[in-house]
């Protein structure tokens, strides 16, 4: 068993060693949303500087929350949380910086859909439950961002 597979003395089986780093990679996901919002949010110019600000703003909380879930639960099945977030994109108008967030936003219930069949199949059923959640959010994010760019001018 390699050395990363063993904290505090207990052994971590593989299949849940994979759903850690799996988690992890939703972490980072989640801490570069922060960064993405608050950075996007700094950034916007125009005349819908005001709702664009905002915009962003109203979704840290919740991507927070998630971050701090994902971290609560990675401890609590026996691993380290990240504290590297994923990259973000950088973007030069309001147009990129929306498009961004749309991608990001379905990247990320991509990735809780697949994340929700890995718990299932590890038979954590709350998890499952607080991914599918979280799935939800993310769904309502990526929608109410596709519908602001849906006539978004050019």
């Amino acid at each position: 068993m390699s050395a990363k597979a063993v904290l505090k003395g207990d052994s971590l089986t593989e299949e849940k060693q994979v759903l850690i780093e799996r988690l992890n990679e939703d972490l980072a996901g989640e801490l570069g949303a922060i960064i993405q919002y608050l950075t996007y949010a700094a950034k916007v110019t125009g005349p819908y500087r005001p709702q664009l600000v905002e915009f962003f703003l109203s979704e840290v909380p919740d991507e927070q929350r998630h971050a701090q879930f994902l971290a609560n639960k990675i401890v609590a099945l026996g691993g380290e949380p990240t504290t590297e977030a994923r990259q973000v994109v950088p973007t030069y108008s309001n147009h990129e910086m929306l498009a961004a967030v749309l991608e990001a936003e379905q990247r990320a219930v991509r990735d809780y859909t697949q994340r929700a069949l890995d718990a299932d199949e590890f038979g954590d059923k709350g998890l499952v439950v607080e991914l599918e959640n979280i799935i939800s959010d993310e769904t309502t994010h990526a929608e109410e961002t596709e519908r602001i760019l849906r006539d978004w001018p050019l």
